[in-house]
């Protein structure tokens, strides 16, 4: 496969990460006694997990440049050392803190079916299937958005930032500011992750493996829709699908 037939090909299954119920959750359409279900699932799903995440891609790789781009984001992700905050996992805890929910929920979430499953292929996609794939699924995949076209085209839509006094959290669930320290970590050093893993994919990552990157990250998508669905009924929303 040619490299450029590769990063179409990534960039579709990236812009297809969309999900009917996502808008539901930025206009404040999710009762606030079931917001906690979404952020506990997102949390034990790969939020606290996700420095050992990219740790596997690190261990497997044999290329010293992807490495060093692997290992300061663990770094970042483990520490904050690099924007002069805290770990990540504990950033993220700031959003329920913030909102006054309990945050022992957070100490032994249960998984949802679709939860468990996803973060079940995340395990298997990271640990068996080498490094391109597992720095594909938790650097581009878990961290990615639909909006990773602008990453690589400075034609192409970025992801929106608006004021933080606009973001969902704050306008709708009366989240005070100062609990968006993950929010304003990420608008200060996700740009050079992003760029990071496009580069390490596409640079480096073997074209035999093309394919089966391309498969996991397929089948990442597909469960996460899956993933999303259960979180989404859970919290009383309804698909609009017939």
């Amino acid at each position: 496969m040619q490299k450029s037939d590769f990063r179409e090909a990534l960039l579709e299954i990236m812009e297809a990460k969309d999900h009917w119920a996502w808008p539901a959750f930025t206009t404040g359409k999710v009762a606030p006694d079931k917001l906690h279900i979404h952020l506990e699932q997102e949390y034990a799903t790969y939020v606290r997990d996700f420095p050992i995440m990219v740790g596997w891609a690190y261990v497997q790789c044999p290329i010293a440049e992807v490495r060093r781009g692997l290992a300061e984001n663990i770094f970042e992700e483990e520490t904050g050392g690099l924007s002069g905050g805290r770990p990540h996992p504990e950033l993220f805890l700031e959003y329920p803190r913030g909102l006054g929910m309990d945050l022992s929920r957070f100490e032994c979430v249960e998984l949802l079916p679709g939860a468990a499953a996803y973060r079940g292929y995340l395990d298997e996609s990271v640990r068996k299937w080498g490094w391109a794939t597992a720095t594909a699924i938790a650097t581009l995949f878990i961290e990615g958005t639909k909006w990773d076209r602008g990453e690589l085209d400075e034609l192409a839509p970025r992801r929106p930032e608006p004021p933080l006094s606009e973001h969902p959290l704050v306008k709708h669930y009366g989240l005070p500011l100062e609990h968006l320290a993950l929010t304003k970590v990420h608008r200060g050093v996700e740009g050079s992750h992003r760029a990071a893993a496009w580069r390490a994919i596409l640079d480096f990552a073997p074209e035999a493996e093309h394919a089966s990157v391309l498969e996991r990250m397929r089948g990442a998508l597909a469960a996460w829709k899956t993933y999303r669905d259960d979180v989404a009924a859970a919290c009383g929303l309804t698909s609009p699908k017939p």
